[in-house]
């Protein structure tokens, strides 16, 4: 069913779209037989699971990180990750950029857009976005390579647009001022019951999980 799956999302995303398979509490089994059915980038939500998972298949993969990272985690995790898709704040991004130096390494980084404003949810309010991006830039072991949001849940993945809209028009803001050590390649939004929508709002990454692994059993 894996395998199934994977391919029919990879058949129907368009040219330059990136899948990153969203392996929250899934076995080392599971994600293996999506990666042997050509998924190219694991999100894991949780650096001991994916510490678990990365010692059983490795550098086979992209390893992104898309949960929110605990500032105590981040010397595990930039030995494990390719990029952090989760960056909220500078102290965060601070210590990210410390324990890069250590291993004399330069981590790609998302800057997350908490787009619905809402107080439960991890993530950059958006009218902060670009000063907290300005100042991380500064940092010479950390890259800034896009944004990332999750936007709030809504069965129908319609409401989800208007968050997708201005994630997007940050990103283009944040393109249009040329920032050194500043590249706004990835727009990470959508996940399985919104990916469509947020592609047609220039999305170019997508974190889908349900859709390839089925419903989660906690």
């Amino acid at each position: 069913m894996i395998k199934e799956n994977l391919k029919r999302i990879l058949n129907e995303l368009p040219p330059g779209v990136k899948l990153v398979g969203a392996a929250k509490t899934r076995t080392p089994e599971e994600i293996m037989e999506a990666v042997e059915a050509g998924l190219e980038i694991v999100g894991e939500n949780y650096v001991q699971e994916a510490e678990k998972v990365f010692s059983q298949i490795g550098n086979r993969v992209e390893w992104h990180m898309i949960g929110h990272l605990q500032r105590n985690k981040a010397k595990k995790a930039v030995k494990i990750f390719d990029m952090i898709q989760t960056v909220d704040s500078l102290r965060l991004a601070k210590e990210i950029d410390k324990q890069c130096k250590k291993i004399d390494r330069v981590m790609p980084i998302l800057i997350e857009i908490n787009s619905g404003k809402e107080e439960q949810k991890a993530g950059v309010m958006p009218e902060d976005a670009i000063p907290l991006i300005e100042e991380i830039s500064a940092l010479s072991n950390i890259k800034v390579m896009g944004l990332m949001t999750m936007g709030p849940f809504t069965g129908n993945p319609e409401n989800a647009r208007p968050y997708f809209q201005k994630t997007r028009e940050i990103f283009e803001e944040l393109k249009s001022r040329n920032i050194p050590n500043v590249e706004m390649r990835y727009l990470s939004m959508g996940m399985s019951n919104s990916y469509k929508v947020a592609i047609e709002e220039g999305a170019n990454m997508v974190r889908i999980g349900t859709k390839i692994f089925g419903e989660r059993t906690y």
